[in-house]
């Protein structure tokens, strides 16, 4: 998978655009600024963004294409984001690091979701925020009209609401929805797609 996504993201564009998930940023808008973790970031556009508001903003992903344009993105925006390429089990974080996580197209095989997610909550304060936008399983059947919607084709990688539930279901949940939406990210996601929306509080 590495190097699938260096070879993506080693394309002179940025292939999902360099503006914010619309439903990351429009929470975001709605917390005050702290410590954010962006887990799987990619080239950036939603950690910079996260910069530009003030947050204190946390970034890892597998790949090293991904972090020379997210970092090229922080400088064109005159802002600092600390962007790591390695797995969640490098990060050198304690428990309880960070006052936010966002989880923006977060999307592995099932025998890994889990584990990676119990992961990314160790790290999360209590009363931290979990802010997740991923798709749904029913997402397939949107692929089949339109391939360039984008996301996962294996349903393996997609999420349940049942999935999202039972992972989280020690948070208190403020809204948990599965909604279609029309995407228009950059080369990658567009049109319509199903996906599955998150604002979670630890307890």
């Amino acid at each position: 998978m590495k190097n699938f996504w260096d070879e993506r993201y080693g394309q002179e564009e940025y292939v999902y655009g360099t503006d914010p998930n619309r439903f990351l940023a429009n929470v975001l808008g709605q917390l005050k600024p702290g410590k954010i973790l962006f887990p799987a970031d990619g080239e950036g556009r939603n950690s910079v963004y996260a910069a530009q508001g003030g947050w204190d903003v946390f970034a890892f992903d597998w790949s090293s294409a991904g972090k020379l344009k997210a970092d090229k993105l922080a400088e064109s925006k005159g802002v600092r984001i600390d962007y790591r390429v390695c797995s969640i089990n490098a990060l050198p974080f304690p428990e309880d690091s960070f006052d936010t996580v966002a989880l923006i197209y977060t999307h592995f095989p099932g025998e890994q979701k889990e584990p990676f997610l119990r992961n990314v909550i160790r790290l999360l304060k209590s009363g931290g925020v979990v802010i997740m936008e991923v798709f749904s399983k029913g997402h397939i059947a949107y692929q089949k009209e339109n391939p360039g919607v984008g996301g996962p084709r294996d349903e393996d990688l997609l999420y349940s609401m049942s999935e999202v539930q039972q992972i989280f279901h020690d948070f208190t949940t403020e809204s948990l929805i599965e909604e279609e939406i029309e995407l228009r990210e950059g080369k990658y996601h567009n049109g319509k797609g199903l996906v599955i929306r998150l604002i979670a509080r630890k307890k």
